[in-house]
């Protein structure tokens, strides 16, 4: 009685542990199928040239969704405050398109300038990064006209 105790126990636990070793397999097999979104940008980075000093300049980046998953942005993050991204919030479809488009503000910031925009994305890599660069011509100062008023 007791071998057949013992015997019964061997078996269900060669049986439980076959089984959990097939279904680990299929995990894995299910994984590496599995659909993914895949970021393509037009471009990356982008060079305004030389612009006068107060004005807003802007940029669009168009990017395609290559692979075979709805793309999600999840955040898209300048490196200062003077540059304001904006971007498509819905969830872009495979083979669509999507964009990031990113204003830099001159006003008070003469000189060269290169800015970083972060995007993180639901995507293949998950982390993109656009750069936008520059020259910022100061602008002339403002003089208040004098007026010389005649004596008496």
């Amino acid at each position: 009685m007791r071998n057949l105790i013992l015997l019964s126990a061997f078996v269900f636990g060669f049986t439980a542990t076959s089984i959990a070793q097939v279904e680990t397999t299929n995990e894995k097999i299910t994984l590496s199928s599995e659909a993914q979104a895949k970021m393509t940008l037009e471009k990356n980075e982008h060079d305004f040239g030389t612009i006068e000093e107060g004005t807003q300049a802007t940029v669009t980046f168009t990017f395609k969704n290559t692979g075979n998953a709805p793309l999600v942005l999840n955040s898209v993050k300048a490196s200062c405050g003077c540059t304001t991204p904006k971007w498509t919030k819905e969830p872009v479809a495979p083979g669509k398109e999507g964009v990031i488009t990113a204003t830099f503000d001159s006003k008070g910031r003469p000189g060269n300038f290169t800015k970083t925009i972060t995007v993180t994305h639901s995507g293949e890599g998950g982390t993109e990064f656009l750069t936008i660069r520059g020259n910022v011509n100061k602008a002339a100062p403002v003089v208040a006209p004098t007026v010389v008023a005649p004596e008496q």
